[in-house]
């Protein structure tokens, strides 16, 4: 490709015309699970049928009925009710901790292999290093000396995720840095900020996003481990981890009350992943 002024200084990117979407029946059910477990977080405390915390039946470990859809928990709480409460917390700390965690990775990825020298090598080593700890065992030792809160848990998968998102961003635009296009605006004399924010992001832009869909399943697998553990989210609220914990004498009852959260997680993060696996990935050739 030639550049020759800088109305063509970006590389081609996939356009409606000439990208093949391959968006079959598995992907849309995924984005269509994905956009339900959205719209009960943000809503969730109206679409319950009874206050989360209360409790609405003497029947504890509750079988499914016309009353109590989901049954009822270990002190006779309605399950529906928690669930759809409980999406407000591993949604919303998740997509939290996710988007600071890409946000910051991508960040300090691009500017580590634009000005690369020491301060590429600096940080790179130290984030391999934090990179070897193992996430549930940092989080544990994390939350176990400062304490568990809402904020708490942000920062801390955010630090999990973020040395991955770092690596998988870095090497993206060292690929992208070596070509002609970036040369040319380096050799116009652009600034460090024109070459990441005017040559290099929007030609990582969509691997990037496949892979903050990737995290966010993670950051949901660790939260709700730790929840399970009892050091995530506190009662009285709870996310869809603390809710299988809590319920989990349930299970050689035969109860409901720890098989539907386990369900809810589970089908967040396989929508993900069907969502992320059929994303359009098949770019038609198209004459210039």
């Amino acid at each position: 490709m030639t550049v020759s002024s800088r109305s063509t200084r970006f590389l081609r990117l996939p356009t409606p015309r000439n990208l093949g979407y391959s968006f079959n029946w598995a992907g849309r059910i995924g984005l269509a699970v994905m956009l339900f477990w959205a719209v009960v977080a943000i809503a969730g405390q109206w679409l319950a049928p009874y206050p989360p915390g209360e409790i609405v039946g003497w029947d504890y470990f509750g079988g499914m009925s016309r009353e109590f859809w989901m049954g009822t928990d270990y002190l006779g709480r309605d399950i529906l009710s928690r669930i759809l409460m409980g999406a407000r917390y591993t949604v919303g700390i998740a997509l939290g901790a996710v988007t600071l965690a890409v946000a910051i990775g991508v960040v300090l990825g691009m500017i580590a292999a634009v000005l690369g020298g020491w301060f590429d090598t600096l940080l790179s080593r130290l984030l391999d290093a934090f990179n070897g700890i193992p996430s549930l065992l940092f989080g544990l030792v994390v939350v176990a000396a400062v304490g568990s809160s809402i904020p708490v848990l942000i920062l801390t998968l955010t630090a999990i995720y973020m040395p991955g998102s770092y690596r998988f961003a870095r090497a993206l635009a060292v690929n992208i840095n070596t070509m002609d296009f970036v040369t040319v605006a380096r050799a116009r004399g652009e600034g460090t900020a024109y070459l990441i924010t005017r040559e290099i992001f929007p030609n990582i832009l969509g691997p990037v996003l496949a892979d903050l869909g990737l995290r966010f399943v993670f950051i949901v697998l660790v939260l709700s481990g730790l929840s399970f553990l009892g050091l995530g989210v506190q009662p009285p609220n709870a996310d869809w981890g603390a809710l299988v914990r809590e319920n989990i004498e349930g299970l050689s009852l035969g109860a409901p009350a720890v098989v539907f959260p386990s369900i809810a997680i589970a089908s967040l993060t396989i929508s993900v992943n069907m969502f992320i696996d059929n994303l359009p990935t098949r770019i038609r050739d198209r004459s210039d």
